[in-house]
Parts: structure tokens; sequence; C-alpha cells
């Protein structure tokens, strides 16, 4: 009783879908996983490259532009297709940005009886994902912005979208302190016990002057 679990892990083959579809022997398993954390690294460290440079930036086109929100796997014999769940695709969108990630990715793992296929795909509505909410909380706080104020315009987004339940929670050394400290703050119904009820997570970690802080969010989405 009373131990802490990842909801997604805890809701997975009811709610939540597996991440990457791939079959190998039990000797070959291991190289499999590390394949996978090597193309979802590369994808992602392609991203903070060539993201945009700025700091006075609207939210919908830039503070939490390229956020990605999951990458899916899928392993044939003579293939390998990636397909990329991305709030606003607006760096993957230009010409040769997909050739060029595609060519960073086979020197990366090395495929060479496989090709790669890369996918993009916008995700319908961005402010209900928590991965994008916790950027555009990071994006607040780098900028000298409050935390209680960062959290309650996070919670704001999400009004345009139909969700059922957010708690955010900051921890770490708030607004400076010298001791180190949990805030949350919570609106609407959050089970987290209820298997049915499906509810995305998200940890991130924020680099701030006075050290790195922890955001954790909890959405829930419906209920089956």
């Amino acid at each position: 009783m009373a131990q802490k679990i990842n909801p997604l892990g805890f809701r997975l083959g009811t709610t939540q879908n597996h991440h990457s579809f791939w079959f190998a022997q039990p000797k070959n398993y291991s190289e499999g996983l590390q394949e996978d954390k090597k193309i979802r690294d590369c994808i992602k460290n392609y991203i903070q490259k060539n993201r945009k440079k700025g700091s006075n930036r609207k939210i919908e086109s830039d503070s939490s532009s390229e956020v990605i929100t999951h990458i899916e796997i899928q392993k044939e014999i003579d293939t390998i297709h990636v397909i990329i769940h991305i709030g606003f695709p607006n760096l993957l969108k230009k010409k040769g940005a997909i050739e060029e990630l595609e060519k960073d990715l086979q020197k990366e793992v090395h495929s060479v009886n496989q090709r790669l296929n890369i996918a993009i795909e916008k995700v319908k509505e961005p402010y209900r994902q928590p991965n994008i909410l916790a950027e555009y909380i990071a994006f607040q706080l780098k900028n000298r912005v409050s935390f209680r104020k960062a959290m309650k315009k996070a919670i704001e987004l999400t009004k345009k979208v139909d969700i059922k339940g957010i708690k955010i929670q900051i921890a770490g050394r708030l607004a400076g302190k010298e001791i180190a400290r949990a805030e949350c703050i919570k609106k609407g119904r959050l089970p987290l016990q209820t298997i049915r009820a499906k509810i995305d997570y998200c940890c991130y970690p924020i680099r701030t002057i006075y050290g790195v802080l922890g955001v954790k969010i909890w959405i829930f989405v419906e209920e089956e």
C-alpha cells in the first residue's frame, strides 16, 4: 500500500499503448533497446540544436515549438519506421530537415541492412500534452516569472481543450530559497488509483541559476 508508481506504466495495456513495436530474440533484446534509445536521443538532440534563438516569443509559435510528446518506433525486417509526435512542427517542415535528420540517424544507428522511414505527426490538441505544458513552464521560469504565476498560466492554457483534471507540482529551490520545497496546484478530478482513467504524465527537469527544478504534471483526459 501507498507505493508510488509511474501512472503510464501502471496503465500500460489498458489506456496506454507501447511506443516501440518490434520482435527480437532474447539474446538480441538489449541491442534493440539500446538502438531505440539512440534513435530517440538523436532526434531530441537534433531539435535542440536547430531551435530558433530568442527570448521574447509567443507561446503558440516558439516557446513550446518543436516539443516532442513521444516517438513511436516500428521495426520490420528491412525498415525502421519512426513516427515523431510533435506539438508545433515548424522546424521539421523546412526543406531538407527530414533528410538531414535521416543522415544523422543512419550514422548513429549504423543500420546497413535496414532503411529509415521518418514521419511527422502533429498533435491535434497540443495543450492537452503534459510535455508541452512543462516546456511552457520552463520557458516562463527561465524568464524570471514567478513559479506560481507560471503554473496558473499553464492551467489556463488547458481551458482550450477538453480535460477533466490537472495537477502541477514544482520542487526544488523555488524563488532562490536556500531550503528546497515542493509546491503544487490542482484543478478538477485526478483518480490516480483508477486504472480505466486515462492519465497523461511527465517529469521534466528545469535548469535555472538556483539549481535544477523538477516539474511533474498529471492530466486526467477521460475515463473509459
